[in-house]
């Protein structure tokens, strides 16, 4: 059978480049690794990062790489619809709303939702049923250093049917991942504590950065109810006062 687990030498270079692989264990997924949750990098990816340093512990952060916008961008987004390795109008529902939210900030990128796969910007495709069953959400990665967005979302098709999601809350995952591809670490990156519970866990700066977003408050809490904390509850979490703060700076 099959591991999940990875091997010593890439634990190695996960510890290397500050990722917690002790409360959050690395996964093999797709080509790759999942890494705290919902990161999806490949052996390119970690032979790319650099070194890991100390960080304040603050709240909101960006990667080091950003999406370029040159004043004004559309990222689209595609996303099946039915079948086996499509998704329910309730998932397209949810994606749709998770547009709407960004595209009401009136930032310098909004985001579209377009009918084919060969013009999309991002590719909103279905996690296999083993990782379905196996309890992942969501995955995605971060801008590359061209200015683009990272390219793929891997999302659970069995949001509505095992997890009784609403509209809302698939939106905030789903927003959620977006988020990532724009550039965003989670809110709690210094303590996945603060929404997953367990003891206290910092991802590290992972060799991409982890800048503090000028404007944010110095701490996190579960009370805020970010749409970037790490995990989820499944619950609705529109952008609060802080992220709304942070699109602004970066976007």
């Amino acid at each position: 059978m099959e591991t999940l687990d990875v091997s010593d030498a890439v634990r190695g270079q996960l510890i290397d480049l500050g990722f917690d692989v002790i409360n959050f264990a690395p996964l093999k997924f797709e080509k790759g690794f999942l890494v705290e949750g919902d990161i999806y990098l490949t052996p390119s990816d970690l032979a790319s990062m650099g070194k890991a340093r100390k960080l304040p512990n603050l709240e909101q952060y960006s990667t080091n790489l950003l999406v370029s916008s040159n004043g004004s961008r559309t990222i689209t987004i595609y996303a099946p619809v039915g079948g086996k390795t499509g998704y329910s109008a309730g998932m397209i529902a949810g994606l749709d709303l998770a547009i709407s939210r960004y595209n009401a900030e009136n930032l310098t990128i909004s985001f579209q939702r377009v009918t084919s796969s060969s013009s999309a910007d991002i590719l909103m495709t279905r996690l296999s049923k083993g990782d379905e069953r196996r309890g992942i959400l969501g995955s995605s990665g971060f801008p590359t250093a061209s200015g683009d967005p990272y390219g793929e979302i891997k999302m659970s098709g069995i949001l509505e049917s095992s997890y009784n999601l609403s509209t809302a809350g698939i939106a905030t995952i789903i927003a959620h991942e977006i988020g990532h591809c724009v550039g965003f670490r989670h809110t709690d990156y210094y303590n996945r504590a603060i929404s997953c519970g367990g003891g206290v866990s910092n991802e590290g700066d992972g060799g991409i950065g982890a800048n503090l977003i000028p404007g944010t408050p110095a701490t996190a809490t579960l009370a805020a109810k970010s749409y970037m904390l790490a995990c989820t509850d499944g619950g609705d979490r529109p952008f609060n006062n802080d992220d709304k703060t942070a699109l602004s700076y970066l976007y």
